[in-house]
């Protein structure tokens, strides 16, 4: 016996000791026995995957009041502080030595005094609590994509999530090599009122320390800053893909059919509440993953595995008619947790569900009652626009058999998509590899939204949905997906999606949610050549005869040319204007850009101005049929 197991035997039960003995690996004992002491946890109960362990997670929950029952069978209901409802930027910050800087575009405090911080606010943080230690298997387990996670934490909330959104771990760290890398994470929750609330928020600090590939979180228990394998650990993960040659993306993953019966998949990048999961929960389409994915090329092919099992997905709009299948789940019998909705006699409503929304009942903020105010005054809504759900993926219909595949799925499409109301088209396809991965990867721009605090609706550049989660530096990260490509045998194509295209003149949306399908199912055909295209300066864009097809064949719908015109003529003025934005801030924030950037971009820059030399400002894309 090690010395860090010794010490920990007093705070387990003899079961829990052996679970935690049978795994030989010296750096688990002693990262649990150190988060034991900083933390000085009452006890310590160690997860083994099992029904038994993972039921009593769940009961606990449910016990310690984490967790309320609602009338369904197997939902429960989680409440977050109300002000802990998405992910903290300004909380979340890198520990980096002195010596070295990341991104300016990136938090970061020196690690020494960043430690000492984070350690101060951890320490006695679990006093008359049990810690709990899950061993997670991020992507499928036994895989060239297996990573190991271990998460120390005193929420049984948290815990029971883990339980829904990852695969199991523990038999995988009983055989995994010692030497093999882990992503480590410590949270508590911190001082929590009668509600079993975090109620220190301004003590709230998520700190990520790259050197020894540790989380710290404390003073939070919104899932985002918690749950330490959603976007936590996939900072770490950055890194490793870095050092290793491969890439991990914030990218759901989608079986898209086409004619004869084939399915060809797709990934894709979106920043939150821009429509990925939607896109990924399409009807008469398979789901492998809707957040986190990652990329290896194996033979020359560009493969993709899901790095979770599960989903913690926005809930505000999910109703029967845009989202059925996931609405069904919700409503259904099952094991599912809702946090930060509205709930009334036992049953969970959320903002846009499709029916009229109870006056009072129980929500983030309380006892709620239409017209109750917060302390700025601002009416408190019913539910909370980033209200979530936790699920299984195999939970779902549409949930694709090769979820588990340990060699993943072959990718044929990457989208790219973001929250751009005036200048992007809704779809089009990258002239090459490189043109995709800095028009529509590294130009990504998008508006702030609910899932980040803050304030909403500014415009901003997220370079391939991971600006916020990367902890490299930023124009490595643009030189790494430029090199995977060129590598492989038969690079994916690149298009770029773009579901929030705006009237220049009335300001209102030009789509509605469900024609995104029309998008995917066009993109499916020119991943295999059988649909055409208009060369703009942007990329290229699809034929109305085709699109008006689609839309028949899709959504059974009339497709008029009046609207494609709209959707699909190049505005110049908002496209140059996106180019200046995305090379200022490169050159701004980025001191390692590399030339490519600037070079694709000035390309695109001239097409532009060449086309309105010939045809003005707004271009109808019929113009382009030369």
């Amino acid at each position: 016996m090690n010395g860090y197991l010794e010490a920990l035997q007093a705070k387990m039960s003899d079961a829990d000791f052996q679970k935690l003995a049978a795994i030989p690996h010296t750096k688990v004992h002693e990262f649990i026995a150190k988060a034991s002491d900083l933390c000085n946890c009452a006890k310590i109960f160690i997860c083994n995957d099992s029904a038994e362990d993972i039921a009593y997670i769940r009961q606990k929950a449910i016990e310690t009041g984490e967790e309320k029952v609602l009338a369904m069978p197997g939902h429960t209901v989680h409440f977050d502080g109300i002000h802990d409802q998405g992910r903290d930027r300004e909380a979340t910050k890198y520990l980096v030595p002195k010596g070295v800087t990341l991104s300016k575009a990136l938090n970061q405090i020196d690690r020494q005094e960043g430690l000492a911080e984070v350690k101060s606010l951890l320490r006695d943080s679990m006093t008359g609590r049990t810690m709990i230690v899950r061993f997670i298997s991020l992507g499928p387990p036994n895989s060239v994509f297996t990573v190991l996670g271990l998460q120390c934490t005193d929420s049984w909330y948290v815990a029971h999530s883990e339980s829904l959104l990852y695969r199991p771990g523990y038999e995988v760290f009983r055989n995994a090599d010692p030497s093999q890398e882990i992503l480590r994470v410590l949270h508590s929750a911190g001082k929590l009122n009668e509600n079993m609330v975090s109620v220190e928020h301004e003590k709230k600090r998520i700190y990520i320390d790259h050197m020894d590939n540790t989380i710290y979180s404390v003073n939070t228990q919104y899932a985002g800053n918690s749950v330490g394998f959603k976007k936590l650990a996939f900072r770490l993960a950055i890194r490793k893909a870095d050092r290793e040659g491969w890439l991990a993306e914030h990218m759901m993953i989608m079986g898209v059919h086409g004619p004869g019966g084939r399915k060809t998949y797709f990934s894709g990048a979106f920043p939150s509440a821009c429509g990925k999961t939607s896109t990924a929960m399409l009807p008469g389409e398979t789901i492998v993953g809707d957040d986190i994915a990652y990329l290896r090329d194996i033979g020359g092919v560009a493969r993709a595995v899901n790095v979770e099992c599960g989903i913690f997905g926005i809930i505000q709009n999910i109703n029967p008619t845009d989202d059925a299948l996931i609405y069904k789940v919700l409503t259904s019998p099952g094991e599912v947790i809702f946090s930060n909705v509205l709930v009334k006699d036992g049953k969970p409503y959320w903002l846009g569900m499709g029916c009229e929304l109870p006056k009072d009942g129980v929500n983030f903020s309380g006892e709620w009652y239409e017209g109750k105010k917060d302390e700025q005054g601002n009416p408190i809504p019913p539910a909370h626009k980033n209200a979530r759900y936790t699920v299984s993926l195999r939970a779902l219909e549409n949930c694709d058999p090769e979820l588990d595949n340990p060699m993943g799925v072959e990718l044929g499409g990457i989208m790219y998509g973001g929250r751009d109301s005036k200048a992007y088209v809704p779809v089009q396809q990258s002239f090459s590899w490189e043109h995709g991965i800095i028009a529509y990867g590294a130009s990504l721009e998008t508006e702030t939204t609910y899932a980040i605090l803050g304030q909403e609706g500014v415009p901003e550049i997220n370079m391939m949905s991971i600006q916020d989660f990367i902890s490299i530096p930023l124009g490595q990260n643009i030189r790494n997906n430029l090199e995977f490509g060129r590598k492989l045998k038969k690079a994916p194509i690149i298009f770029g999606v773009n579901y929030f295209l705006r009237d220049k003149d009335n300001g209102k949306f030009l789509n509605t949610p469900s024609d995104k399908h029309v998008w995917v199912k066009w993109m499916e055909l020119r991943v295999h050549g059988e649909a055409g295209a208009i060369r703009a300066p942007t990329g290229l864009i699809p034929k109305y005869d085709d699109l008006r097809r689609l839309f028949k064949k899709v959504l059974n719908k009339d497709y008029a040319e009046e609207d494609y015109v709209k959707q699909f003529t190049i505005r110049v003025p908002e496209n140059l204007a996106k180019i200046e934005r995305v090379q200022r801030f490169y050159q701004e924030n980025v001191s390692d850009t590399p030339s490519e950037l600037f070079e694709i971009l000035d390309q695109q820059r001239q097409r532009l101005v060449e086309a309105r030399k010939r045809f003005g400002d707004y271009i109808p894309p019929e113009s382009f049929e030369w």
